[in-house]
């Protein structure tokens, strides 16, 4: 049986959810399950934007042939080849075999390598500003290379001003029942799972998302339809301001993410002093054990605060496993105009710091504080002093 959603009097949501995938792109954790975006639009043409995973084919199939009724799919919009969106393209076709897909260049040889059929003569190719009338409604499209594959572009309804955005404005989470983000408490339930999805799915990719906003700015929308999460129809800003700092690379707020790996609970111990001497100071402050969190958490952290402290004890002469992992992760995503303090620990030999630093300068606009602790084996008394150091001159950093 089909579960369908009107977004608008024209437009209805024929997506999926699924509950019961593990881990998104096998990388990343989605305990709150994911959903899977498309859209129908009934005009004088018809016009389905996307598909969806494997895993829920056959419910958006279901979905599709109940919105459309008895009547043919003419325009099949293809935004972005990434396989979560384009597993049923080979039904569509199939159930549909009048269809004219329309999409770019770069998707058409995309869709070559990943399937094996000729549809050359069933493909309406579109460009940068091009547009589409469809009755009353008018597509205009836009490339959005990089955001965040080198084919995806984003599609402008200039007539009721929604913008379909791939996989721009997306959020990890089952949309459980609701539809629009005004349904539920987006800030409090989803906004950390907005910045996870952002940070180390797009994130990489600051400067393509920068110049997206910029190109998008020229036109009224007011509606947004991305590929995963709900659909924006009231406070916009509200997402497409942290899009703006998340682009560059700004942090939201002022506050101290401590990320630690600890083998025996010494480097623990450290980090979680330095944390309750920095709450003293009435800052904020987020802790993570690397070994056992998610690195998409640590990461979607990373994008929300001013300054990260990173602390970890010499492993085989080098930075504890997890941890270069995490730091590698970083430095992947662009991570940058942070303040970093470093704390190691080594019993006979400490090389951890040195190779923590190292990797940090590769990063652009990073300022790592010459004020670092280091640990033979387990904090002593007399260094008290150093922690309490650190967190002033953290909480002095924050105050310029």
């Amino acid at each position: 049986m089909y579960c369908i959603k009107k977004i608008t009097n024209d437009l209805v949501w024929v997506g999926a959810n699924d509950r019961r995938l593990a881990m998104f792109e096998g990388v990343y954790s989605v305990p709150k399950g994911v959903s899977y975006n498309s859209y129908l639009l009934l005009d004088e043409k018809t016009v389905l934007f996307d598909t969806v995973d494997k895993a829920v084919q056959h419910r958006f199939l279901e979905n599709v042939a109940a919105v459309l009724g008895s009547r043919n799919l003419d325009y099949f919009v293809i935004q972005h080849m990434e396989p979560d969106h384009t597993s049923a393209i080979m039904e569509i076709m199939r159930i549909y075999p009048k269809v004219k897909i329309v999409c770019n260049e770069k998707t058409l040889s995309m869709i070559k390598q990943f399937f094996d059929f000729h549809l050359d003569e069933r493909v309406h190719i579109v460009k940068e500003n091009d547009a589409l009338a469809t009755g009353k409604h008018k597509l205009h499209f836009f490339m959005a290379p990089m955001v965040h594959w080198p084919e995806v572009m984003v599609v402008y309804d200039s007539i009721d001003k929604v913008l379909f955005s791939a996989d721009a404005f997306g959020c990890f989470g089952a949309l459980n029942g609701a539809i629009f983000a005004d349904e539920v408490d987006f800030l409090k339930d989803y906004m950390d799972e907005a910045r996870r999805y952002y940070s180390n799915i797009v994130g990489k990719y600051g400067v393509q998302v920068k110049n997206l906003l910029e190109k998008l700015s020229a036109h009224s929308i007011k509606m947004i339809c991305p590929l995963h999460g709900f659909v924006w129809r009231k406070d916009l800003d509200a997402i497409l301001s942290k899009y703006k700092l998340w682009s560059a690379y700004e942090p939201e707020e002022c506050g101290v993410m401590l990320a630690y790996a600890s083998i025996y609970g010494s480097t623990e111990n450290a980090t979680e002093i330095l944390a309750s001497k920095l709450r003293d100071n009435g800052i904020k402050t987020q802790m993570f054990d690397v070994s056992v969190t998610d690195a998409s958490e640590i990461i979607s952290a990373a994008f929300r605060w001013s300054h990260l402290v990173l602390a970890s004890p010499t492993y085989n002469m080098g930075v504890f496993v997890s941890m270069e992992a995490l730091i590698s992760d970083l430095a992947a995503h662009n991570i940058q105009n942070r303040t970093i303090g470093l704390i190691d620990n080594g019993s006979w030999a400490s090389a951890s710091g040195a190779k923590m630093r190292e990797s940090f300068s590769k990063c652009k606009n990073i300022n790592i504080l010459n004020e670092t602790l280091s640990i033979k084996s387990s904090l002593k008394e007399e260094q008290l002093k150093e922690i309490d150091l650190m967190a002033e001159v953290i909480k002095n950093t924050m105050s310029k």
